[in-house]
């Protein structure tokens, strides 16, 4: 090869390998801006803007447990209460000591121990007339049955203790008809219903019975 084919022969290859030197130089620099790209996306990521706070993810993952719902307070409703009447306090001017008060305006029996105590008291239906006065009586006598005086039928534990118009007036169980029908109700006790005596509910009428001997003091007040 002669001298002047090998000088032109040089500055050619020397442009080769610039041209490759600059080729592996821009795909060196492409690859390195590519993965500038990709490296902040990973490390630097975008602020959460304030729809991403009501995500569904969100709402959904919400604790509930410390919401605490107050009571509605209940006032109860104002209530007026009435005192009951005390039917173990007897009528004034009703006497002392062991004894049967009977208050005609209250239809109302009292049997009164020697202390002042009540033993039993109860309502009864009296007379429909005006032919027992206030006033202190006495046992008179007992029956354990007996006859209405007009024959319209029986009664049991007849205690009399004083006399109307012309019939004896006492004590006794509500009378019964011919047929063993009572001629009231025990609803109806507390009203004037009677002739003249003083009719009780049956149990009444025993207990009345078994208090009261002969000469026991009857008390009736208007």
């Amino acid at each position: 090869m002669s001298k002047h084919r090998a000088q032109h022969r040089a500055p050619r290859r020397k442009g080769r390998i610039a041209a490759v030197v600059l080729a592996l130089g821009l795909t060196a620099g492409a690859g390195s801006a590519a993965a500038m790209g990709v490296i902040p996306q990973l490390q630097t990521p975008e602020p959460a803007t304030a729809s991403d706070a009501l995500a569904p993810a969100a709402i959904e993952t919400a604790s509930l447990e410390k919401l605490e719902i107050p009571k509605p307070k209940v006032t109860p409703a104002a209530q007026t209460v009435e005192a009951a009447p005390d039917a173990a306090t007897l009528p004034a001017g009703s006497g002392t000591g062991y004894r049967i008060v009977f208050d005609q305006s209250d239809q109302r029996v009292w049997l009164v121990e020697s202390d002042g105590s009540v033993e039993r008291t109860y309502l009864v239906s009296g007379s429909k007339f005006n032919n027992l006065q206030p006033g202190s009586y006495q046992v008179q006598s007992k029956s354990r049955t007996a006859n209405a005086f007009d024959g319209s039928g029986t009664m049991e534990y007849f205690v009399r203790f004083a006399t109307g118009f012309s019939e004896p007036i006492g004590f006794h169980s509500v009378p019964k008809d011919h047929s063993g029908q009572l001629e009231q109700t025990k609803e109806q006790l507390g009203t004037r219903l009677s002739a003249g005596c003083v009719r009780q509910w049956l149990p009444d009428a025993i207990a009345l019975w078994d208090f009261a001997p002969i000469g026991t003091r009857v008390v009736v007040t208007a």
